[in-house]
């Protein structure tokens, strides 16, 4: 009798699994598994992620005119990155998203196309970069415009707007003569 019983159970309980594994759909079709979200690049928005080809525009501010990605959020680069692929991961890549393309990033008017490359990154995702320089957002600027990266000094070098000619703005707020990071230009 006890063996008739764990039997029902384990029937009872492989239809719940079932059912549970069907759901109900109104249109009667099954549930399809979702696809895993694309990596992207921060601050709650496409561009620049992972799965979309990154433009790079310019926009004038009070430091001089400097580069943003293709919504207008300014872009910069970390002194740290003395030269060759982004050293920016982790907890520094949450709080400075990389500029991310799927493909050859598009230079807008006023932004040497020729300069404009890209570079492989640690997790496989293709970063772009500006005169060999890796480019990144800012998590804190929320919308077009925001600066509030600029002249900091988090994890332990500077991050500046980076000019159209490749140079970091050094101008603005955190800015000082020797604030420059031992960058050398």
């Amino acid at each position: 009798m006890k063996i008739k019983h764990v039997g029902g159970v384990a029937i009872v309980t492989a239809m719940l699994a079932l059912v549970a594994a069907c759901g109900s759909s109104k249109t009667g079709a099954a549930s399809q598994p979702k696809s895993p979200a694309a990596p992207t690049s921060g601050v709650g928005a496409p561009a620049g992620s992972a799965g979309a080809v990154a433009t790079v525009k310019t926009a004038a501010g009070s430091v001089g005119t400097h580069l943003t990605d293709g919504e207008g959020r300014t872009l910069y680069l970390w002194v740290a990155d003395k030269s060759g692929p982004s050293t920016c991961y982790d907890a520094c890549a949450q709080a400075w998203p990389p500029l991310l393309t799927s493909g050859a990033p598009t230079a807008a008017s006023g932004v040497d196309a020729s300069k404009l490359r890209t570079s492989k990154r640690t997790d496989g995702t293709t970063q772009v970069t500006y005169y060999g320089h890796s480019l990144y957002r800012f998590s804190q600027d929320a919308s077009a415009g925001d600066t509030k990266g600029q002249g900091s000094n988090g994890f332990g070098a500077k991050w500046w707007m980076v000019g159209t000619n490749g140079q970091p703005l050094t101008g603005g707020a955190g800015a000082s003569p020797s604030s420059g990071g031992g960058y050398n230009y």
